[in-house]
């Protein structure tokens, strides 16, 4: 009784909580039903990093081979990779060989892949793992290799019979949007039929947006994931870009994504040469935040430790990879810091933080916690973790607290938001000492 008193509202709070996140529901559109990716696919992807480098002979560590694609399956195998939930090894362009076989099936190039690609699936699967492959829609690949126009079933079953669990479908040299979208429809329903498990990836709306408007409950039907946006490189602006993009488009694509099927911003380039620290922490944060699929394009041989670590921290992942399956958004912009939020599963929020002034030092930021999580996520109080850049107990927030967050330049604050009625009595009592922050 004396609880029901301290917090009146309290029952109508978790009413309208509730309604908000059926309403949301019924809203979804219906997910290609081949029973994956029901959480954003988590993997490598070698075009970031790696291109289309097939010069064997003067670079041998550094071509698309048989041997790149071995060395990087040991590693998500011995470095706790698979273990935080990098599944998926997927080639990119440039695997094929020049010339389809005698009986029109696709081949790898024998010199670069002397056993094949079913002999790279097995090894892959020997070591837990699942093994992508890339193909166009289109008469070639983007890098002129045999593309799957007019092959589409030859297609899909030459990939089943290889023990291929990943199709990346790309959308170079089509000639006409009718038979773009007629070929993605195509090699879905093609790869079903194979009766293997396969998470198609699709680029299907980023060749649409040229034109008109893509049908996203359209593409949701048919494929798992999708790019929207031009290729993620390893830059500050791209990653910006990439971002900026999403934001100006939230209203038409963050409410088709969901479990079975999720907007691709692209790959993480956590690792390499262009992102200084903090903007490597951005990008983690928003593709946590965005429900992204989290494929990175690195080099996992020569990754630092601070690198390795900021992408497989579980706290994030777990914000990825949360089962209530709702991508964020944009919740505001305010003297170049934006603010993004995502619901998540047991009432709980991820917020997210950048500060895009590329001039200075950190700055502070305040905000009312009223405003955050559609004014419930801590309507009468809830606890808040920062994760990133490190984690650190805030504390219990009362719905008319305000917030206070020192965000370095093109650096990211992501906070983790629990109801404070979902809060353990551990973790209430480890969280004593905070309350008087807020």
């Amino acid at each position: 009784m004396k609880q029901k008193s301290r917090h009146p509202q309290l029952a109508w709070v978790l009413v309208l909580r509730f309604l908000t996140l059926v309403f949301w529901d019924v809203l979804g559109v219906r997910a290609l039903d081949n029973g994956l990716a029901k959480t954003p696919t988590m993997g490598w992807l070698h075009w970031e990093r790696f291109m289309c480098n097939v010069n064997c002979q003067e670079e041998p560590d550094s071509c698309i081979s048989e041997k790149l694609f071995m060395q990087m399956a040991d590693l998500m195998d011995s470095d706790g990779w698979k273990d935080v939930g990098y599944e998926y090894l997927c080639i990119d362009d440039c695997w094929m060989a020049p010339e389809r076989d005698s009986d029109g099936r696709l081949q790898a190039d024998p010199t670069r892949f002397p056993g094949g690609i079913a002999r790279l699936a097995k090894y892959v699967h020997s070591k837990g793992l699942k093994l992508g492959i890339y193909a166009d829609v289109g008469n070639k690949t983007c890098a002129g290799f045999p593309g799957s126009f007019g092959y589409y079933d030859i297609d899909a079953q030459t990939f089943a019979d290889w023990g291929v669990d990943l199709l990346k479908f790309d959308g170079c040299y089509c000639d006409s949007l009718e038979h773009l979208a007629d070929g993605y429809k195509r090699m879905s329903l093609a790869l079903n039929r194979t009766g293997r498990s396969i998470v198609y990836s699709c680029e299907w709306p980023l060749y649409t947006w040229h034109f008109h408007k893509p049908n996203y409950t359209e593409i949701r039907q048919y494929c798992n994931h999708w790019r929207n946006f031009a290729d993620v490189n390893d830059s500050w602006q791209s990653v910006k870009s990439i971002l900026d993009w999403t934001s100006s488009n939230q209203e038409g694509i963050v409410d088709v994504a969901g479990p079975g099927g999720w907007n691709d911003p692209d790959m993480l380039v956590i690792g390499n040469f262009g992102l200084s620290w903090d903007q490597q922490i951005t990008q983690m944060a928003f593709w946590a935040i965005m429900a992204a699929p989290l494929l990175m394009s690195n080099d996992l041989r020569t990754i630092s430790t601070q690198a390795k670590a900021l992408l497989q921290d579980k706290d994030v992942i777990a914000i990825n990879q949360d089962p209530l399956g709702k991508q964020g958004y944009k919740l505001r912009k305010e003297d170049n810091i934006e603010v993004w939020e995502r619901p998540l599963s047991n009432l709980a929020w991820a917020v997210a933080m950048v500060n895009l002034q590329e001039i200075g030092g950190p700055r502070f930021h305040s905000i009312f916690v009223a405003s955050l999580g559609k004014g419930v996520a801590c309507n009468p109080a809830c606890l808040i973790t920062q994760l990133l850049p490190t984690k650190k107990k805030l504390g219990f927030y009362s719905w008319t607290s305000t917030l206070k967050t020192q965000i370095n330049p093109t650096g990211t604050v992501l906070l983790r938001l629990e109801s404070a009625g979902h809060v353990t009595l551990h973790q209430k009592t480890s969280f004593k000492r905070c309350t008087t922050l807020s």
